[in-house]
């Protein structure tokens, strides 16, 4: 299967694993030894000034941080949007990528335009997200920056789902329990 790197997956309405329910996910990492990325969606409600003091110089005052995933929910990344894309440690599409560990976060603040913190990532083994997709859990479609770094997380698979178009647009508007529409 071709690499999903730097594509989103949305979740599917089918989906029941409440880890990944309407969620939309950047993939930043697709090949035959596994997947991982980032869950775009899911806004905690610590501010990154309290939960990450050290990464506020490189995020907007009063930025949430964001649950990536349930894999390593310890574990701190900023993904980023770099004036040169050399400055990324890994890029995940043309100019947006991680962080390094140990950056000088002034530096970093400094060649970035915007950031965003995210605690866990999303991670498939061996040919498991490539199962997932023959079994229709995910939709794939490439993403737009503002979504990547979206003011409205909550409306997210909505939208993503909206600007697919065709039946996707009739699925962006499906209730939650679709037994209540």
């Amino acid at each position: 299967m071709e690499s999903l790197k730097g594509n989103l997956i949305i979740a599917s309405p089918t989906l029941e694993d409440p880890n990944f329910a309407r969620t939309v996910i950047l993939v930043t990492e697709h090949s035959d030894e596994g997947a991982m990325g980032v869950v775009l969606n899911r806004p905690s409600h610590a501010v990154v000034e309290e939960a990450a003091p050290t990464l506020e110089s490189v995020v907007q005052h009063g930025e949430l941080v964001h649950v990536g995933g349930p894999v390593q929910p310890t574990a701190v990344t900023v993904l980023a949007e770099f004036d040169a894309p050399d400055r990324a440690a890994v890029v995940v599409l043309d100019d947006i990528g991680f962080m390094a560990a140990g950056s000088d976060l002034e530096e970093v603040a400094e060649v970035t335009r915007r950031a965003r913190v995210f605690a866990g990532y999303a991670g498939w083994g061996p040919g498991q997200l490539d199962g997932e997709l023959e079994r229709e859990d995910w939709i794939v479609h490439e993403p737009t920056r503002d979504e990547i770094f979206t003011a409205e997380p909550e409306g997210l698979w909505s939208a993503v789902l909206d600007r697919k178009g065709g039946k996707f647009r009739l699925v962006a508007r499906m209730p939650l329990d679709p037994s209540l529409n």
